[in-house]
């Protein structure tokens, strides 16, 4: 089993003397759990000059450090207007799921009445019938169309039946075909254009959803969707023991995009705002 950052940092730190090795392979752990090799060659140079004295001294200040890269974003739905949430991310990242975790959250708070789901990934088979499943299941109403419909037509649609149902909120699916760059590219630019020109004077929160176990490939996807249309913040889907975990700051020091929401298990509530000093605390096998 490969052991994660977290583990392999809490053993490197019990009882570590100082020298040359120790932060070479600090910096191997770092780069190892995703973080990134820039960062991790600068936050393990900075931690050198600072010749710190013991354990305590190191693993505050390696927080400290992290925490300068590490962007989080507290989402606040406005309430005078329509708020409008497009999730973002490739297949298999958890998307849908995290899309229904988001509005199984809001739903505390504003009641099944005010939140409407829009089934935008008209692409992948299945993915209609998984949120209107999930939609039942917390009692929220979509809006759908059929396999292989226009994608732009259903956002379209959603924003027009959020907007004359007074809905405060609308979080609405998209594809996520990132083997096919082009096409999703040409796809979201359309869907962003008609969010932009349909929305008025309501919120418009594009929220990519990144699986925490990918590695450095979620932020090759982070680049990619930002490119396209622009990333407010980002879900960290399926982050738990098993999670190198790093990825979170690597998007936020390169792309500068912060994270919202964090999911930790399987279950519809498993879902919590993102706290940059609880994540790194864990991540960094605080005790």
């Amino acid at each position: 089993m490969i052991k994660t950052l977290t583990s392999r940092l809490r053993t490197l730190l019990k009882g570590s003397s100082f020298n040359k090795s120790f932060f070479e392979e600090l910096e191997d752990i770092l780069i190892e759990g995703d973080v990134g090799a820039q960062i991790a060659m600068e936050v393990v140079d900075q931690l050198r000059s600072g010749s710190p004295k013991n354990e305590t001294d190191l693993r505050g200040e390696l927080k400290k450090l992290m925490l300068r890269h590490l962007k989080s974003l507290e989402v606040h739905l406005s309430p005078d207007s329509l708020n409008f949430f497009l999730v973002l991310g490739v297949n298999g990242v958890g998307k849908t799921t995290s899309l229904a975790k988001l509005a199984n959250h809001f739903r505390a708070t504003l009641g099944p009445e005010k939140i409407l789901l829009g089934a935008g990934d008209t692409f992948r088979a299945g993915a209609i019938d998984q949120i209107k499943i999930l939609g039942d299941r917390i009692g929220l109403r979509v809006v759908h169309q059929e396999q292989g419909a226009d994608a732009g037509s259903v956002i379209f649609d959603s924003l027009a039946s959020g907007l004359s149902r007074e809905m405060r909120l609308v979080i609405a699916d998209t594809a996520g075909r990132m083997h096919n760059k082009q096409n999703l590219v040409r796809e979201l630019g359309k869907i962003d254009g008609i969010v932009r020109r349909k929305i008025g004077s309501g919120t418009y929160h594009r929220m990519l959803v990144i699986d925490a176990t990918t590695g450095q490939n979620g932020l090759r996807q982070a680049e990619v969707f930002d490119e396209a249309i622009g990333v407010d913040s980002v879900f960290l889907a399926k982050y738990d023991s098993t999670s190198k975990g790093g990825i979170a700051i690597a998007i936020s020091k390169n792309l500068g995009i912060p994270v919202s929401f964090i999911g930790t298990g399987e279950a519809l509530d498993d879902i919590e705002p993102f706290d940059s000093h609880a994540y790194l605390d864990e991540l960094l096998g605080a005790e």
